[in-house]
């Protein structure tokens, strides 16, 4: 039930707010494109090993999933290039999501500063 009613605000919020999230060269991007950057950052490898986080992503339904899966994301990109290079990439693909969540999803800077 809590999909049908988190499908329903996410396309209310659509056409209401009449947000157009942007990616490179004007491209407006969808569910779909960040699904895919998110597969394509957890490659074959990481879904060999870690087949549960792939199906997790695939099957995400709304925005809201996909941005709360990055914490999943971020443990198995860790496990196979470290922190560091796991927080560079989780950093370019939350960037996706602007525009697409509601205000209280959206990230804040971190007291603690970013490393590189």
């Amino acid at each position: 039930m809590r999909w049908i009613t988190t499908s329903f605000i996410t396309g209310v919020r659509e056409r209401v707010g009449g947000f157009t999230p942007r990616g490179l060269g004007g491209h407006t991007l969808t569910l779909d494109d960040i699904k895919k950057a998110m597969l394509a950052a957890l490659g074959d490898m990481g879904a060999e090993k870690y087949p549960v986080v792939q199906l997790k992503v695939s099957c995400a339904n709304d925005i809201e999933d996909l941005w709360y899966l990055r914490g999943d994301l971020m443990a198995v990109l860790s496990a196979f290039s470290g922190e560091v290079a796991a927080k560079r990439q989780i950093n370019e693909i939350s960037h996706m999501f602007n525009g697409m969540l509601p205000r209280g999803l959206i990230s804040r800077p971190s007291p603690l500063g970013d490393f590189h």
